[in-house]
């Protein structure tokens, strides 16, 4: 059984979009949806709720993943942002390769929803690019990770106290012990609402900065960037 998890924080825009998605998923077998939100004032529960999902206790993302793995039933674990939109099939194609490359935790390439050329551009040459080059030797993952529970549980889950980059950081550790990669038959599309509100230049150096620290002095555990979750508010 695959277990999805979505840590959410008033996301009442763009929950229904990737719920509607993973209803759309045929052939797709058994799987749970555990939305855990960190306090939603808006429809966010009741939107989880009426397409059949269970709602717990959530917090900063990290804490929402940790907290719904261990509501989770299956023996394989889907992290998921809200903001992200799947393409049609894209549960089977995924459990179907995950199975037979006899992978332990995988991640995905991503593709910005817009319509012009320069995003899928800069996210490809800086991030799809290296890491199916750099697969064995540069794991990471975000948006989007499947994992299987044991290994989920055996480290203990996301870090809690690390500021940023906290599942490049979850992956890189699994794939220590375990069988890491890049999904060849699926993408994940995502919002770029993050970097339409702090812009290309801000983000890029944010996580440049913050790969560079990981690397050479590890994960970052103080506060060196003001961190919002999902606040927000233009529209792509």
């Amino acid at each position: 059984m695959l277990s999805i998890i979505i840590p959410t924080l008033d996301e009442e825009d763009y929950l229904p979009q990737l719920l509607e998605c993973l209803r759309k998923q045929g052939g797709s077998g058994d799987f749970e949806i555990i939305v855990a939100d960190a306090g939603s004032q808006d429809r966010t529960r009741e939107i989880a709720r009426a397409f059949g999902g269970e709602v717990t206790e959530g917090g900063l993302p990290a804490q929402g993943r940790n907290k719904g793995a261990k509501e989770a039933k299956g023996d394989l674990l889907l992290f998921l942002d809200a903001d992200v939109v799947l393409p049609k099939g894209f549960l089977e194609k995924t459990i179907k390769e995950f199975k037979k490359r006899n992978l332990d935790i995988a991640a995905f390439s991503l593709v910005p929803l817009s319509e012009k050329r320069g995003p899928k551009i800069i996210f490809n040459f800086f991030y799809n690019y290296p890491l199916k080059i750099l697969e064995n030797k540069w794991a990471h993952g975000a948006m989007g990770i499947l994992v299987k529970k044991w290994l989920h549980q055996k480290i203990g889950g996301f870090d809690e106290e690390i500021k940023i980059a906290e599942d490049h950081h979850y992956v890189q550790r699994i794939s220590k012990i375990g069988k890491f990669g890049m999904i060849k038959s699926s993408k994940i599309f995502v919002s770029l609402r993050r970097i339409k509100k702090e812009g290309w230049v801000r983000i890029g150096l944010k996580y440049s900065f913050a790969e560079l620290h990981m690397k050479f002095k590890g994960p970052i555990r103080k506060e060196l960037f003001q961190y919002k979750f999902n606040h927000y508010d233009e529209e792509d």
